[in-house]
């Protein structure tokens, strides 16, 4: 029996997944939750187990490359196979797509990709395209032809094909969907996303392919986009609870989260986020709080930050920087949170910064550095949708006077 090993999908907002190594070769045994692969996901690089017991057969997926997910990238078979070469995976068969209008996918070839990169449009079939006795498949069949068998390696439905070449897209530049063929909404949404800057009059340049980390930055920012954000600020004397901090063996960090997850409980509105379907009211308070990786920004979260207690918040935010530190941490640990936290504080230069409300919060506060006369300024970005004005200065007013009385801290 052959099991098809394909690409987890690990994240909400996870598209692609980055084979970086595997762990066992073909004919390897290998048992049931073993992990046989990594793979680098836009936070962190996490293990591929084994779902059942058996051997590793191929073909596999090469490694450093970006594979969609549920794609197939190695199989799992009752009995060792032969040893052979290893090859690059088949893709796997896409998923049924309700409603859809498209044909089944048929490779691009190369005159059609010159065709749609000079943006001739309505290109003349070929006379297997043209035969009207030819009924058009549904898209729900499996593709049996293989992207690897073509020189441009792409997959594509002949009506995005004609759509691609009508809008003057270059079909080449167009990333297929998570089955690995290219549909009407990908050429969609290529047409209707914002133009690449004209890099030909500037100086001459070396095209990079951004990080994982960096690459789910980019779509979650571009995410918030449409979020209609106000901005007020007020200023704090934080020397008291960086010494109570201190005192108690605490980071300021996590002390300045808990006292904003406690001002966050006691203004509900905070803790709420809206949604197409009406405003979504939090249980509790998740606090997730921006994090410098070098690499890029993630935000690990403290599960019910106002109601636990400071010792169990500490041990939290302990394993979640060394799995920040070793490049483990998973979906579960970053994501979900209802209010943010970003601290800039320790690059003295910042005067103040505006922070952008991510998706699925209302509110996020930015801390930059201590100025000259002692005081440092916050910056509250609000969604308005949910939050008014008059909300977010009473909630900066609850905050200076817990930042005053430092009573919760102890």
């Amino acid at each position: 029996m052959k099991n098809s090993i394909t690409m987890p999908v690990l994240s909400d907002t996870m598209q692609t997944g980055r084979l970086t190594r595997w762990n066992k070769s073909v004919g390897d045994a290998i048992k049931k939750g073993e992990a046989i692969a990594e793979v680098e996901t836009d936070k962190a690089i996490l293990d591929v187990e084994a779902f059942a017991d058996g051997f590793l057969a191929g073909p596999l997926a090469a490694t450093d490359t970006d594979i969609p997910v549920r794609q197939v990238i190695g199989y799992i078979v009752d009995q060792a196979p032969a040893m052979a070469p290893d090859a690059p995976a088949t893709p796997a068969s896409p998923e049924p797509h309700a409603a859809v209008a498209d044909a089944a996918p048929v490779p691009v070839s190369a005159p059609a990709a010159q065709i749609a990169a000079t943006g001739i449009a309505n290109p003349a079939p070929s006379p297997s395209q043209a035969s009207p006795s030819a009924p058009l498949r549904q898209n729900t069949e499996t593709i049996s032809t293989k992207s690897s068998d073509h020189a441009d390696g792409v997959l594509i439905s002949p009506y995005a094909r004609a759509l691609a070449a009508d809008l003057n897209l270059d079909i080449r530049q167009i990333t297929p969907g998570p089955d690995g063929v290219i549909h009407a909404s990908q050429v969609l949404a290529v047409a209707l996303a914002p133009q690449d800057v004209d890099l030909r009059m500037g100086p001459p340049y070396q095209m990079e392919k951004p990080s994982a980390l960096r690459a789910a930055v980019a779509r979650n920012m571009s995410a918030t986009l449409h979020t209609p954000t106000f901005l007020i600020s007020s200023r704090f004397d934080l020397v008291p609870i960086q010494k109570a901090a201190k005192n108690a063996g605490l980071s300021f960090t996590l002390a300045l989260s808990k006292a904003c997850a406690l001002t966050v409980a006691e203004d509900p509105w905070f803790n709420h986020t809206w949604t197409s379907q009406g405003l979504a009211k939090r249980q509790r308070v998740d606090l997730g709080i921006a994090v410098d990786t070098g690499a890029g920004l993630i935000t690990p979260v403290l599960r019910d930050a106002a109601g636990r207690v400071l010792s169990e918040l500490a041990e939290d935010w302990r394993i979640l920087l060394g799995k920040i530190k070793k490049g483990r941490i998973t979906p579960s640990d970053y994501q979900g949170a209802s209010f943010y936290l970003s601290n800039l504080g320790i690059f003295p230069e910042i005067e103040r910064f505006n922070a952008i409300v991510p998706t699925g919060a209302a509110a996020i506060l930015a801390v930059a550095a201590a100025g000259s006369d002692g005081l440092t300024d916050f910056t509250l970005s609000c969604d308005h949708r949910v939050i008014f004005g008059a909300d977010a200065a009473r909630f900066l007013q609850r905050l200076g006077k817990r930042l005053e009385d430092l009573s919760w801290l102890k």
